[in-house]
């Protein structure tokens, strides 16, 4: 538990600005637009075998790199989106991971077409509400859960790529699907009463 400023909050962001902002705004919160969506699943990929700060100090990078996620436009890209992406310094430059942020565009247009949004397809995979966990510590917070795993088995029967468990996890964490923080921070609370009356 970190305390800034007299304001009680989760360890994890430490003492950087960014990884503070998006503590405090972004993680956590119900996400339900399908491009932000389609961002947070893919940035979660890209964190595979590095850090968050790592990639949230890339995050704007991304957005330009492709395109401010217009899914549709992702899954058009060629061999040379392929070579202006593998030649971005803004941006992880692997040819995996960038093949997986395409291919991945490709099946959420499917996803989009069988469920009318990737919102919906998302959400219902963890039964539609946000979880409310009521952790103390963050050691009791765990990498991956059952839902976790059911939405990776799901995801890559679909043909979506870096989506394992963990990175499931990650991406229910970033976009609200549960609430991970911790109870003494002040935003545990904040986001609880955010569900409870569907308001911002």
């Amino acid at each position: 538990m970190a305390q800034m400023a007299g304001v009680a909050r989760c360890a994890w962001p430490g003492d950087d600005p960014l990884m503070l902002a998006y503590h405090d705004s972004v993680w956590g919160v119900p996400e339900h637009d399908d491009r932000a969506l389609f961002e947070f699943l893919t940035l979660e990929g890209a964190q595979a075998g590095l850090s968050w700060r790592t990639i949230l100090h890339r995050q704007e990078s991304y957005r330009e790199a492709f395109h401010h996620w217009d899914i549709e436009r992702i899954a058009a890209y060629g061999d040379n989106e392929v070579a202006r992406l593998l030649a971005d310094r803004g941006i992880i430059r692997n040819r995996a991971k960038v093949a997986a942020t395409i291919g991945n565009a490709k099946a959420t247009l499917v996803v989009q077409h069988e469920h009318g949004s990737l919102d919906a397809y998302l959400w219902g995979l963890v039964g539609g509400a946000p979880v409310q966990n009521s952790f103390r510590e963050p050691g009791e917070i765990p990498a991956e859960t059952p839902v976790a795993r059911a939405m990776s088995r799901d995801l890559k029967g679909r043909g979506f790529r870096f989506v394992g468990p963990t990175i499931c996890y990650a991406f229910m964490q970033a976009t609200g699907m549960v609430n991970d923080h911790v109870i003494a921070c002040f935003r545990w609370e904040e986001i609880a009463a955010t569900v409870r009356t569907g308001r911002p």
